[in-house]
């Protein structure tokens, strides 16, 4: 073999291992890149959606705005349990009339008819969906996780307010009616503490 033979032949070595060492770098940041933006995307969505509403996502203030226009809106509430909890969950009134900008309080009660104590946590929207950006919680049972002894019943408030903004949209102009729906289903044990709202037993009031 010559010198010139060689000396190219170590070349060649050094620049397939330099080739794979940047390759496996390569995959490297990439496969680190997918699971960062995997950790990142639910809460990105969650936020896309309280922004915008979208999917009837509904918004979250600390109080309604002082301002309340001469509109009437009924707003219908729905209820329904997933199959891994075994509770009786439905709304105390089926729907109220009220001015956008007002705030109003309706309730919802739930039952553990479980023989054992459990702990349920509620998924929600509104519909028409595209009202979600202007349909406001000021407090509901939905924020926290509820628990509840066996056989025990509690009715559950949300304090809401429809953002006068609404009247700004030319889209929602036909929006007479708005349903607020739930969904309860069993809540995952959270090992980082407790952020479980333990209620009692309430009075029961009877359901329209």
């Amino acid at each position: 073999m010559s010198w010139l033979s060689f000396v190219w032949e170590v070349a060649d070595l050094v620049v397939r291992e330099n080739r794979n060492r940047w390759t496996l770098v390569s995959c490297v940041v990439v496969i680190a890149g997918m699971t960062a933006l995997s950790f990142a995307a639910v809460p990105l969505y969650d936020l896309f959606c309280r922004v915008t509403g979208y999917g009837g996502t509904t918004q979250q203030a600390a109080k309604a705005k002082d301002v309340v226009i001469d509109r009437m809106v009924r707003v219908r509430f729905d209820a329904s349990v997933n199959s891994s909890l075994d509770w009786r969950f439905q709304p105390v009134q089926r729907e109220i009339s009220m001015k956008i900008g007002e705030s109003a309080v309706a309730f919802y009660r739930a039952q553990n008819l479980a023989a054992t104590t459990n702990t349920g946590t509620a998924t929600f929207n509104v519909t028409p969906m595209k009202v979600g950006k202007y349909f406001t919680k000021i407090d509901c049972f939905c924020f926290t996780e509820q628990q509840l002894e066996p056989g025990k019943a509690v009715d559950m408030p949300v304090t809401f307010y429809v953002d006068p903004d609404i009247a700004k949209d030319p889209n929602l102009d036909e929006v007479k009616t708005i349903t607020l729906s739930y969904t309860f289903f069993a809540a995952e044990e959270d090992e980082a503490g407790p952020k479980t709202a333990s209620v009692e037993e309430a009075e029961r009031p009877n359901v329209n």
